[in-house]
């Protein structure tokens, strides 16, 4: 069977595996605080533009998340999020059972607004009994989004100016950031993230690490004593080199952007060769996520020989399907799974 429905079904570029081999004997201290974990927190926070952040490298996406929004809001406060944000649907209420309460807002694309965020502030401070009801400490976003968008640094710089007036603390899932980053259409940056953001984090465990991901922290407020939360929270690991390690391979020779071109260029393809079969796709995506609109007796057939996700139910006899694209995807198999459907959709 050939895999797309995840970006992270290989193990790790060769280029972190030859680092982790050639240093796999070396003696160092341990959770972080050895020379390459800060190295390559020096190298995030010159790219980054942010000479101020402190940088964490965390196992996983789900402890990033989990750590930094519990640092970040108090008992009575609840998230913000997209009804499609990672933290509301895929991450198995590990918001909610650390005692914050996700409040969702409808998505478009993904995507949430500025006005959407004020508008829900606005209902809670406006309402006379506010203090009986979780009140907004934050807005959780994910750059790109669940269904491959984006936003632009102008929608980004929006939801800034109204978590500053009501507020909020800001703060980006960047678990495919790379993917983001690498899109023809993006018009953000990591200087710009760094800018508008309290806290984000880089992915690394979706574009080309073995796990891993590194959380930048702007805000100073979320800076004090997140080590001991990020302990609490399981997110420190006793040999936690091997986290600085991959994020020092990915960001050398430029290899973090030009592997996430690369999964971004093989998905536009396949994009573009099904909408010039006449293949309709739920919404527009420049980045490594796309989700076409496929006959069922299509999706049937190409199961026999491709895993991907199926999204959601389109009608009676369409389902949505998501084709993900990754650092280490084949351009042959590309090329077949393009040369199949096209097939199936003429034949159809």
């Amino acid at each position: 069977m050939i895999r797309f429905d995840s970006d992270y079904t290989e193990g790790a570029h060769p280029s972190i595996l030859r680092l982790l081999s050639d240093t796999n004997m070396e003696q160092t201290c341990g959770y972080g605080e050895d020379d390459y974990c800060l190295r390559a927190a020096d190298r995030l926070k010159e790219l980054c533009h942010a000479p101020d952040a402190d940088v964490h490298f965390i196992t996983g996406g789900t402890q990033t998340n989990l750590a930094l929004i519990t640092a970040a809001l108090r008992p009575h406060q609840g998230v913000i999020s997209a009804d499609t944000g990672h933290i509301a649907v895929h991450e198995s209420g590990a918001i909610e059972a650390s005692g914050h309460k996700i409040l969702t807002l409808p998505n478009t694309d993904g995507k949430i607004s500025a006005r959407q965020i004020a508008e829900m502030c606005e209902a809670h401070y406006d309402d006379e009994t506010r203090e009986h009801m979780v009140q907004p400490g934050l807005v959780y976003l994910s750059q790109p989004t669940e269904l491959g968008t984006l936003y632009s640094a102008r929608e980004l710089a929006d939801i800034r100016s109204t978590c500053g007036r009501f507020g909020l603390f800001l703060y980006i899932d960047g678990a495919r950031c790379g993917y983001g980053l690498a899109a023809e259409s993006a018009d953000f940056s990591l200087p710009l993230l760094a800018e508008l953001c309290d806290a984000f984090y880089i992915g690394g465990t979706k574009v080309g690490a073995l796990f891993g991901e590194a959380l930048l922290i702007l805000h100073p407020a979320l800076q004090r004593d997140f080590r001991y939360i990020l302990k609490q929270r399981v997110g420190r690991l006793a040999k936690g080199r091997l986290l600085g390690l991959q994020f020092l391979a990915l960001f050398t020779d430029d290899l973090y952007l030009r592997i996430s071109q690369h999964a971004d260029r093989l998905a536009c393809r396949i994009r573009d060769a099904l909408s010039a079969c006449g293949c309709p796709m739920l919404l527009h995506s420049d980045t490594n996520q796309q989700f076409p609109v496929l006959p069922d007796d299509v999706c049937e057939k190409l199961s026999e020989k491709y895993v991907f996700s199926h999204w959601q139910r389109f009608d009676d006899t369409h389902s949505v399907v998501r084709f993900c694209t990754g650092w280490a995807t084949k351009e042959e198999n590309v090329d077949m799974l393009i040369r199949d459907i096209t097939a199936l959709l003429k034949n159809g």
